[in-house]
């Protein structure tokens, strides 16, 4: 009896180490980025940095540009994006509301200003004549395009309010007549001004808080241990690689505290602005 338990347990034994091995699949995960009107232009930039992330972690990576913030909330309230090149505003909303977490401060301005520009020859000469005309903004989630020109526009009546979704769309609303005044950054007028007649634009406003860059988010959904491993990689990129990817790898992630106030401070109004565009008051205020 002892012999035949004996070899019962040898044949057993035979059977497990002859038994294919369980491969584990890689993970998959999806780089998200803002990119504007520059698709293509994205996914060069950070296709070199994609191919390395992936080798270093051992995942399957994607790379998804959308053309503006409101895409890229849609994408981060469905924990699509495994990480995401945040700009801002997109990143305190980020954080605030679905649980991301930052990683790497971007590369950019620091104290980024948010500016509303006119015409040069336009009769507007201060905010408060921007009162019945029609503006143009960003989408929701950009900070310098949408949360700080509401908040600074808090109490006028507009005329209207046109949602764009690029900045130099709204220079260009503004180059046509379309809208009187248009809100972007101070960077983005600088970069997107050149297209267009020389001192064919004036800025009416700047405000008067900057605001940290952009930061690298990584989603709640990624394991603790694969999180590391990407923080690790991301470390000990190639500079050229991080470089292009446009972050910086020995910095502290920004404080958003401000940022997430203004978000919140402007929610309600934009709620009620994009269902009807004016005015920019609060109920029973007038």
């Amino acid at each position: 009896m002892r012999s035949r338990r004996l070899l019962l347990l040898q044949m057993l034994g035979l059977l497990a180490a002859c038994a294919p091995e369980v491969i584990k699949s890689p993970e998959k995960l999806t780089i998200g980025v803002v990119s504007y009107d520059e698709g293509l232009q994205s996914l060069d930039r950070y296709g070199k940095f994609r191919d390395y992330l992936a080798s270093q972690v051992g995942a399957i990576i994607e790379l998804e540009p959308t053309l503006n913030e409101l895409k890229a909330i849609e994408r981060i309230q469905s924990r699509a994006w495994s990480l995401v090149f945040a700009p801002p505003g997109l990143a305190a909303i980020a954080i605030s509301k679905e649980d991301y977490k930052p990683i790497f401060s971007m590369q950019g301005v620091l104290n980024q200003k948010a500016v509303i520009v006119v015409l040069a020859d336009s009769p507007i000469v201060k905010l408060a004549d921007v009162a019945n005309k029609t503006v143009a903004i960003g989408q929701p989630g950009s900070a310098t395009g949408y949360y700080l020109p509401i908040y600074a526009l808090y109490g006028l009546n507009l005329a209207a309010i046109e949602f764009t979704t690029t900045p130099k769309a709204i220079l260009e609303m503004v180059d046509r007549g379309q809208a009187a005044a248009g809100a972007l950054s101070k960077d983005e007028f600088e970069r997107y001004r050149s297209g267009f007649s020389d001192k064919r634009f004036r800025v009416l406003h700047t405000s008067e808080l900057g605001i940290p860059p952009g930061s690298v988010l990584v989603s709640p959904k990624i394991a603790p241990d694969l999180v590391q491993k990407i923080v690790d990689a991301m470390k000990s990129a190639p500079p050229n690689l991080v470089q292009s990817a446009g972050y910086i790898a020995n910095a502290p992630v920004p404080n958003y505290e401000f940022m997430i106030k203004v978000v919140e401070r402007v929610r309600p109004i934009a709620t009620r602005i994009r269902q009807k565009p004016a005015p920019l008051y609060e109920e029973g205020r007038n």
